[in-house]
């Protein structure tokens, strides 16, 4: 016998024993077995390296040192994959794959939002911001609505105690106050109606051409049902220049509800009356739910009203300082939950706002 044949089967001998080491025990009887500094077998051939000849000594040193090498690395994963089988009931197991996490999503109307000042954006309107409470002034009057108007019954606008000192803004820009005896000082303060009070401050401040569109909530007094809530959100545009007529109302209104809907939605315009605006219209579009056909949705009419317009009333432009004789413009006005409603086919606007995750999930995110 010689030691590379010595070396060989121990080699051979501990691949075969590796397989049917089945606990903690077995792996360290193992180690015993071979590794031992008493009786282990490789130990043993360590002790015969002296005797072996002095010009195979350093190669056999080598081949000894790469084997304790190979049984102490395998014994030691073993013993690692051992000690996740064994792992009690409960514990956390490495191996498996990690759980999805849940990842949040934008709500339904954040996102139609969203999508509606995208889509003017592209046709150059400027997004504005401005406060919920609101003055008289830029709510009603600077909109052309007379004292008498209904929109200011107290049924339907949500007036506040404090009175509210309006700041004029004239045109050039720069702020001036009203006197200390001005009848407006102690004015009456409201929740915003709508959102249109925007148009009103944006052109106290801003020079013709203006492309503005103001999304933000408004409030009303309306009992919650099916289709109202007093809280809710609009979205009022605003475009002025010279020669802007209702045709390119028209055609701005057609193009983003079909870019919105679809490319071959139906529209309509029918005539309506808004004080700040004349003309004005109402725009239709082809019932989303029987196509046209008439059914109870859009009460057998096939068509279903989804915002306001016209162009802007010369009053409205008389209250800010634009020259009614020089330049035109158009206004429009719509609800996002009412929008809503009709792109994701929702019958009850309450289901926006109780957070149930059953209803909220069924939106892609």
């Amino acid at each position: 016998m010689t030691l590379e044949s010595d070396l060989e089967r121990l080699r051979a001998a501990f691949a075969d024993d590796l397989g049917r080491l089945a606990s903690e025990r077995d792996v360290q009887a193992a180690r015993d077995r071979y590794l031992g500094r008493k009786s282990g077998r490789l130990t043993a051939l360590f002790a015969e390296l002296g005797r072996a000849p002095a010009e195979a000594r350093r190669e056999l040193g080598r081949q000894l040192n790469e084997i304790k090498a190979w049984i102490e690395d395998s014994l030691d994963e073993r013993r690692a994959a051992l000690a996740v089988t064994a792992r009690p009931a409960g514990a956390l197991d490495l191996t498996l794959a990690g759980r999805e996490i849940a990842v949040g999503r934008a709500h339904p109307l954040n996102r139609l939002r969203e999508r509606i000042e995208a889509i003017f954006g592209r046709m150059g309107f400027e997004i504005l911001d401005g406060p919920e409470t609101e003055s008289d002034y830029y709510n009603f009057e600077a909109l052309n609505m007379p004292a008498d108007h209904p929109a200011r019954d107290m049924q339907d606008t949500l007036y506040l105690a404090r009175p509210l000192t309006r700041r004029v803004w004239p045109v050039s820009g720069r702020p001036t106050d009203r006197g200390a005896a001005s009848p407006l000082e102690s004015e009456a303060t409201l929740l915003r109606t709508h959102t249109s009070s925007m148009q009103i401050r944006y052109m106290e401040t801003h020079r013709p051409p203006a492309r503005i569109i103001a999304p933000g909530r408004v409030y009303r007094r309306d009992n919650l049902d099916l289709t109202h809530t007093p809280m809710f959100q609009q979205v009022e545009g605003l475009a002025v220049g010279e020669r802007i007529t209702l045709a390119d109302l028209k055609g701005t209104l057609t193009a983003f509800v079909r870019e919105l809907f679809d490319a071959t939605t139906p529209v309509m315009f029918r005539p309506s009356f808004f004080p700040y605006t004349e003309p004005s219209a109402e725009m239709l579009i082809g019932c989303v739910r029987c196509g046209g056909a008439g059914c109870p949705v859009c009460k057998r009419t096939g068509w279903l009203e989804i915002l306001g317009s016209g162009m802007v009333h010369p009053a409205v432009f008389e209250a800010v300082g634009y020259d009614p004789e020089r330049y035109t413009g158009f206004a429009f006005g719509m609800g996002i939950e009412r929008v809503a409603m009709l792109k994701y086919r929702v019958e009850d606007i309450r289901q926006f706002y109780e957070n149930d995750l059953r209803f909220l999930e069924q939106f892609p995110g």
